[in-house]
């Protein structure tokens, strides 16, 4: 698969503070090379929206000024100092303001960053949020480029048009593309490495080739890229050829998977793997502790279940109660600022750490077993991430929710011990049953009705993995379901697609919280 997500880079991840990994944890990492960009301290900064876009409405109550301001900053995105960023520039003396205004774009999530730094230098960037963390980097100054956070970048400007682009290219065999952008008379050479640049490369560019300026990119992305080799099978029909030729389960499959992306041994791809489930597991430890936050819309409520169970209020010992409680506890722990895995999203993490937590416990499965769940999540993720990917701006919750659905699905189906045929077909069951959902979160909080979402996703990947393994017929095959998510986003109207213009977020109560919030907000901060 040419330029094919991974695991750890597109599907599972980033790790993250932040109510939304589209508005948060994707502004945070363009943010971040921003500065690279700028490359002297930052000393004002003035980011703006289009009007017609989806952040326009409710970019600061979803936290994208809180992503922009970290990676402006400097801090961490899992630093307990992101919950202060207004302040800690203020501290810094650095001017972060926020306009919407009219520019042409080509994406619903498309924001711009005009920087100022310390020594005069001015430099602006336009960036898109695509979901789930992932962003694109398309302008810089005027010059087009695509920037990611993959790679190792460096940028050349005013290099004489009479340099040929492939006797550059020529200089440095080791880079994995070189491509130009011209803006008038001006030229932008873009080199993209998979090591970190050295300072030879620097000597080298000095001494053979003129140019008015040089800009260093570090990756922000937990995997570099370039480093990909041939797989296997590409599409889920020869990934179900393969796993049934060489007798191997999801799990078994999503390992290579990911080593064939990210170049790296087993025992590495595995150990990162254990990292994150670590974060999501104690997420769930952290929400059920208890929780506060100032700026939330629900309380606790993740301990009511063992409280209600034990009052015998509701079903004793199933394993329902535990889904709920530990889905609404990762929930609790996003929503109150803690650290979380956005799995494939934050506003959809709580559902596959939840329930493979729950049905782990319920079939004593070794903690071994619960990585390789996670790694077939992984696999089913990819080729979602391949189709429509997981912003809710562009496709509604039915790639958030819906997504998240699918995959712990298939993991549930690894822990069962089933095959890679009974984890897609469950995949497949799980998205269907969620097609055509709408995202419209409650005073712009990822919160409601986000959480009984994750909790219906959750309990619809375990019926449809219990379906699956017990011989129940998909009939439609997971590519055919994906395909479809996509053809019914384009009939779904803007409003329901993470806007605040409709659904839920437009009634008489949830305008009345969202204006209670507001005021909070105002008399909090004047």
């Amino acid at each position: 698969m040419k330029n094919r997500p991974g695991i750890f880079n597109d599907v599972i991840g980033p790790i993250m503070r932040g109510p939304s990994s589209s508005h948060t944890a994707a502004s945070w990492r363009a943010a971040k090379i921003c500065l690279d960009i700028l490359n002297e301290p930052l000393t004002k900064a003035i980011i703006d929206f289009d009007k017609d876009g989806a952040w326009a409405p409710n970019y600061r109550d979803q936290g994208t000024t809180i992503g922009i301001e970290g990676g402006l900053l400097g801090i961490d995105m899992t630093d307990d100092q992101i919950k202060n960023t207004e302040q800690i520039a203020k501290e810094k003396g650095i001017s972060i303001l926020y306009e919407i205004n009219t520019f042409k774009t080509n994406h619903v999530n498309t924001f711009r960053l005009a920087l100022e730094g310390a020594h005069g230098k001015q430099t602006q960037v336009t960036a898109i949020s695509i979901g789930g963390g992932s962003f694109e980097i398309q302008d810089i100054d005027g010059f087009k480029v695509s920037i990611n956070g993959g790679y190792y970048e460096l940028l050349l400007k005013g290099v004489p048009k009479d340099i040929l682009l492939k006797d550059v290219s020529l200089l440095f065999t080791e880079n994995k593309s070189i491509s130009e952008s011209f803006n008038i008379d001006k030229r932008l050479i873009n080199i993209k490495f998979s090591k970190e640049i050295s300072k030879e490369v620097i000597i080298k560019l000095n001494d053979t080739i003129p140019f008015d300026e040089i800009i260093i990119i570090k990756p922000v992305l937990p995997i570099i890229s370039g480093n990909e080799s041939e797989l296997l099978f590409t599409t889920i029909a020869s990934l179900l050829e393969y796993a049934e030729q060489e007798n191997l389960d999801l799990g078994a499959l999503g390992l290579p998977y990911e080593k064939s992306q990210s170049g790296l041994d087993n025992y590495l791809v595995i150990d990162k793997m254990k990292s994150l489930v670590e974060i999501i597991e104690n997420s769930i430890k952290t929400g059920l502790a208890g929780t506060n936050y100032e700026d939330r819309i629900l309380p606790q409520q993740s301990h009511l279940i063992d409280n209600a169970q034990k009052k015998r209020k509701i079903l004793e010992n199933s394993i329902v109660n535990k889904i709920i409680a530990n889905v609404s506890a990762i929930m609790e722990s996003k929503s109150a600022m803690e650290v979380v895995v956005a799995n494939p999203t934050a506003g959809s993490c709580g559902v596959a750490g939840g329930v493979l937590r729950a049905v782990a416990d319920d079939i004593n499965a070794s903690h071994d077993e619960l990585i390789q769940a996670y790694f077939a999540t992984g696999i089913v993720g990819v080729y979602f991430a391949q189709g429509p990917g997981f912003s809710a701006e562009e496709h509604g919750c039915q790639v958030e929710c819906g997504a998240s659905a699918g995959m712990a699905a298939a993991g549930i189906v690894q822990l069962f011990g089933g095959r890679a045929k009974q984890g897609i077909d469950a995949a497949s069951m799980a998205i269907q049953n969620m097609i055509g959902l709408i995202c419209d979160p409650i005073a712009d909080r990822v919160e409601a009705p986000c959480l009984g979402k994750n909790v219906s996703a959750a309990v619809n990947a375990l019926s449809s993995a219990t379906m699956a393994c017990a011989g129940y017929n998909a009939l439609i095959p997971l590519n055919e379901v994906i395909e479809t998510v996509s053809s019914v986003s384009k009939q779904m109207p803007t409003c329901n697609k993470c806007t605040g213009k409709g659904g839920l977020a437009i009634t008489k109560t949830a305008c009345a919280i969202k204006e209670k919030l507001s005021l909070k907000s105002t008399l909090t901060t004047s």
